[in-house]
């Protein structure tokens, strides 16, 4: 299988943001990511996992720690990364990529989306896909492919299992992250000690879970931080929903289904997943939800 390195990668490594500089001081998070490059060991838990962004954590005097990652400090803005190969549109709406028997290690990857203000951003699109356990891509259907959105605290949850390894590149996940109405942010999601992770040209350490052991798994967190307000958003379910049916000129509040057509800003859509409309996800905002016609 063709790997997904590009042959001209962007330069690893966080990207500056407002604020970086002298002007700011140095974030338990930034430290944190320059130890993470440096080849440093990853702080960990009593039972030998990464301290999860939600853990309490101490220094070496007991003091609490703020929990890392963190919104606080400037630099969080999640940063991009390409798409590979491998992105298939229209993966079906669901929390969990995995079945009974799917061969793997299990994980579970969860967190938060905040805004650049670091408020919570509800219904924000997250689209997943990865490699089997065996480092494939299905491109057939939409195995280990599935897309969900934030809840009302901003909080996801994706159930799913550590992908295999593939020719040229580290361990991963890819994933797009989209707010109401706003750009779509693709990037990866990386594994702490991997080996390839130093040998890896697109590897990020400002993108790596907090990963630890759970039983027989694993369990991951990373809270994105998307380049937008979050002091407002659709609420959830919408308020005062339309009593028409589906079809017609788009409207807030309907449950539209597969196959649908309506008409938004004189251009015709048609439907491709199920789901209830909100204000900020108009046809043209979301192509996961509606494919153009005109």
């Amino acid at each position: 299988m063709t790997s997904d390195t590009p042959t001209t990668p962007d330069e690893p490594g966080p990207r500056p943001g407002p604020g970086s500089g002298a002007d700011r001081g140095i974030s338990r998070k930034t430290l944190l990511r320059a130890a993470v490059a440096a080849g440093a060991a990853v702080p960990l838990l009593a039972t030998g996992g990464v301290a999860l962004a939600r853990d309490a954590a101490r220094s070496g005097d007991g003091q609490r720690l703020t929990p890392t990652p963190y919104c606080d400090d400037g630099d969080d803005l999640t940063p991009d990364q390409m798409e590979g190969p491998y992105f298939k549109p229209n993966s079906p709406l669901r929390t969990s990529l995995v079945t009974p028997g799917t061969p793997g290690t299990p994980l579970t990857v969860s967190g938060y989306v905040f805004g650049r203000n670091c408020v919570p951003l509800s219904g924000v699109l997250l689209d997943f896909w990865q490699a089997d356990d065996n480092g494939d891509y299905d491109m057939a259907g939409y195995t280990f492919r599935g897309h969900q959105f934030s809840d009302a605290t901003g909080a996801f949850a994706l159930k799913t299992i550590v992908p295999g390894l593939y020719p040229g590149r580290t361990r991963h996940i890819h994933v797009k992250v989209q707010a109401p109405g706003e750009p779509v942010l693709t990037t990866q999601l990386y594994f702490p000690g991997e080996p390839r992770n130093s040998t890896d040209m697109i590897f990020d350490p400002a993108l790596l879970m907090n990963v630890r052991g759970a039983g027989g798994g694993k369990e991951g967190t990373f809270d994105f931080v998307l380049n937008v307000d979050g002091d407002t958003g659709p609420t959830d379910p919408p308020t005062d929903p339309p009593t028409d049916p589906p079809g017609g000129t788009w409207a807030s509040g309907h449950a539209y289904t597969s196959g649908d057509r309506v008409t938004y800003g004189g251009r015709s859509y048609r439907c491709l997943q199920a789901h209830t409309s909100m204000t900020g996800w108009e046809p043209p905002n979301v192509p996961a939800l509606w494919q153009s016609e005109s």
